[in-house]
């Protein structure tokens, strides 16, 4: 049976949009997530929450406790992950409000854990050809098209370490790269997501565009929440109308296996 883990981004720190169950307070031998797990349902289907930034956005993304949020959600039965993040858009074509459900990912971090396999115990050296679940895209990018929501997907996007955002000698240095949005918090996570055996897909809300051109203004965290108050709600929806689904996806795409030939 499937169960529905689902990571609060930005926007999304109170999991008001599903009847909360339970809450529990978590322990993983890499620390405490950045919340309380909070357990649900919605349409019937089991889900569990965390906030990924912690009860009022209180913990930077270079902070978060990705292992351990990966892990709790992982000990409290998930198998699909659905996680919101905030994102600038990097292509004129890609307005605010649009939805991105990126498939490939450019990683620009640099302090951050990335394994579950660094205590020396095994070496992990994780395929990441496709990282994000191709199953559970299709199934998010159907139901956004159902309920008439701006999306897109098939893009990149670059982790940055942050807290900053870029500058635009970087900004443009990105788009050359190829990467269609910006943020902060989607690598190490989907890495962690494959190594635990879950089928991870991020939706990126764009909150603005990033500084690449010259008429653009400097991003702001003020304009970011303008916009992001109107992208909470269409998330809301397609997560809601996706849960009922998820469960009846085929698994083919091999998410949950890719760790076997994986350890060293």
């Amino acid at each position: 049976m499937a169960k529905i883990g689902i990571i609060g981004g930005s926007g999304f720190d109170d999991p008001g949009f599903f009847k909360v169950k339970r809450k529990v307070d978590a322990d993983t031998p890499f620390g405490s997530p950045s919340s309380q797990v909070f357990e649900g349902e919605i349409s019937g289907v089991e889900v569990a929450a965390i906030a990924r930034h912690g009860p009022g956005h209180k913990i930077m993304p270079g902070n978060v406790n990705y292992r351990a949020n990966i892990q709790a959600l992982k000990d409290r039965g998930c198998t699909h992950l659905v996680a919101t993040t905030a994102c600038g858009s990097l292509r004129e074509e890609i307005s605010p409000g649009t939805l991105v459900l990126p498939d490939q990912f450019i990683d620009r971090t640099a302090k951050r854990a990335c394994t579950f396999y660094d205590r020396g115990e095994r070496v992990c050296h994780i395929a990441m050809e496709f990282p994000f679940c191709g199953e559970l895209r299709a199934e998010l990018l159907g139901c956004a098209g159902r309920l008439g929501l701006p999306v897109t997907a098939g893009k990149t996007v670059v982790t940055i370490e942050g807290p900053r955002f870029s500058t635009k000698a970087e900004s443009r240095m990105f788009r050359a790269w190829g990467a269609d949005v910006i943020n902060m918090s989607t690598v190490p996570e989907v890495v962690l997501a494959r190594e635990a055996g879950l089928c991870y897909q991020a939706i990126a809300m764009t909150t603005d565009y990033d500084c690449f051109g010259e008429t653009c203004h400097n991003v702001s965290w003020e304009q970011i929440v303008k916009v992001m108050t109107g992208n909470v709600k269409k998330v809301t929806a397609l997560i809601s109308e996706a849960v009922k689904r998820i469960p009846g996806l085929a698994r083919k795409c091999g998410c949950d296996r890719a760790i076997d030939t994986a350890l060293v």
